[in-house]
């Protein structure tokens, strides 16, 4: 009897190094080789040795905390290719380069070099075969592929092993504003042209790795829009600017697009980083909504939109208007940039904050998604919350914006996609275990149901499948 096993390197019951490998007798499926911006990094707990092992590795999108860890690969001696798609691969390139700006402000170095990075073999996907059709990657392994709504170029993956079938979420968003998402699927399964083969249950899989990142959280798009909405009027009512760091692709392109759509009067100051992403999405357009590049052009020739090439140019725009909204890259403020936008703010309370003793700081930072811990971004939040004497400092919020599932997501997708077991994934341990045991009080794993099993894992696990 084959014995087919899912290996966990990293991702599961943690934030970052998204890492995980399908075994069958013959062949071993690497999913994603991520890093976790903690430290210097911390990567994939994969021994060097099952590097050269691997049949294939699919990249499910750019980010680093799912790509990072590729060159590893090719210096223990992988020669195989990277199957992902083109927009991924383009995108690639500006994050080895921020990895290692990155790792060396924290005196670290990267475990591999130039020549690994330059190593790597891209399959772009979109070239073999369309959406939601299988295709034959080698003999005994199939897979196929669908736009996951999470970034330009992001895809899920399904993959079909020597009789075994896997579906990998990779970050996955049904609700974002410019992105398209196809539905998850197993497709008909096995078939030969001229001769399908109709496999029972075609929906069903082995095994699902799904993204869980907002653990417990159920609020929906809108209404973290609609909180996201209020604190910007709030502070650019009393004439502060609002800071939004960002990533350099994905929510900051989105997000510049909502904003200026909501404040149409305001200064929006978009830095270089964030309006390229914005000009090379309008150009992706077979990975946008249908209305999303006419809501793209309207930003991209907006008089009230600027793009400083210096500090010059930010400091007069930020000193000519009493209230813009400032979008900058890194969404964990570690950047030289996104300190000093904040230590300005800090520095610049808005006009409107005079009292008869001292100026109140009215100007706002606005975080949307995940600070790690050991950033900027997390130390300002845990002042914040630990209610630390900041005074004179702006303020700092955490409104997430939502580009990754939450346990109402999840009940959704195992009804699109059931599974027989299911990993969930992208958030902590803590926050893991509890919607298992949600899911799992609802009858998700009830004995006449599809999936058996719901587990919460960690980095070193393997399941039998």
């Amino acid at each position: 009897m084959i014995m087919t096993k899912l290996r966990i390197w990293g991702g599961a019951g943690e934030h970052g190094r998204s890492c995980y490998v399908f075994e069958g007798e013959q062949h071993r499926i690497m999913l994603d080789c991520g890093v976790k911006k903690e430290g210097i990094g911390q990567y994939p707990l994969f021994p060097p040795q099952e590097a050269q092992r691997l049949s294939a590795v699919l990249l499910s999108h750019a980010h680093e905390d799912h790509s990072m860890a590729l060159p590893l690969l090719y210096k223990y001696g992988y020669r195989g290719e990277v199957w992902t798609t083109r927009a991924t691969a383009e995108q690639l390139g500006s994050y080895f380069c921020s990895w290692h700006s990155y790792v060396a402000s924290r005196g670290g170095q990267l475990p591999y070099d130039e020549r690994d990075i330059k190593a790597i073999t891209y399959r772009f996907l979109e070239d073999d075969v369309p959406s939601g059709v299988w295709r034959e990657a080698c003999p005994g392994m199939q897979i196929m592929w669908g736009r996951s709504g999470h970034l330009a170029g992001a895809v899920w993956f399904g993959v079909e092993l020597e009789g075994k079938r896997l579906f990998f979420s990779g970050d996955y968003s049904r609700e974002s504003e410019l992105l398209a998402a196809d539905a998850p699927s197993m497709g008909t399964g096995n078939s030969a042209p001229g001769n399908p083969v109709m496999m029972p249950d075609i929906n069903l899989a082995d095994v699902a790795i799904m993204d869980n990142a907002y653990g417990m959280d159920k609020d929906p798009q809108p209404v973290k829009l609609e909180r996201l909405r209020a604190e910007l009027e709030q502070i650019l009512a009393s004439e502060g600017h609002v800071l939004l760091p960002v990533p350099a692709f994905g929510r900051g392109q989105e997000l510049t697009v909502w904003a200026r759509e909501q404040f149409p009067g305001q200064t929006l100051i978009v830095e270089p980083d964030i309006w390229q992403g914005l000009r090379r999405l309008s150009g992706w357009k077979e990975w946008l909504r249908p209305e999303a590049p006419a809501r793209i052009e309207q930003v991209l020739n907006n008089d009230r939109v600027f793009v400083p090439r210096n500090n010059e140019e930010r400091m007069r725009l930020l000193e000519q208007n009493t209230a813009a909204i400032i979008v900058t890259g890194d969404g964990m403020m570690n950047s030289p940039r996104a300190r000093w936008y904040y230590q300005y703010l800090s520095d610049h309370p808005s006009k409107c904050g005079d009292t008869n003793s001292r100026k109140i700081n009215n100007n706002g930072v606005i975080l949307t998604g995940h600070a790690s811990r050991g950033s900027f971004g997390k130390h300002l939040l845990d002042c914040t919350n630990q209610k630390t004497d900041q005074k004179d400092r702006c303020v700092v919020r955490h409104l997430i914006y939502k580009v990754h599932q939450g346990v109402v997501d999840v009940r959704h997708m195992l009804k699109r996609l059931p599974s027989k077991q299911v990993v969930l994934v992208h958030a902590s341990k803590s926050q893991t275990d509890l919607v298992c045991d949600e899911l799992i009080r609802e009858g998700w794993t009830r004995h006449e149901g599809p999936v058996k099993a719901i587990y919460s894992l960690e980095p070193g696990a393997m399941l039998k499948v």
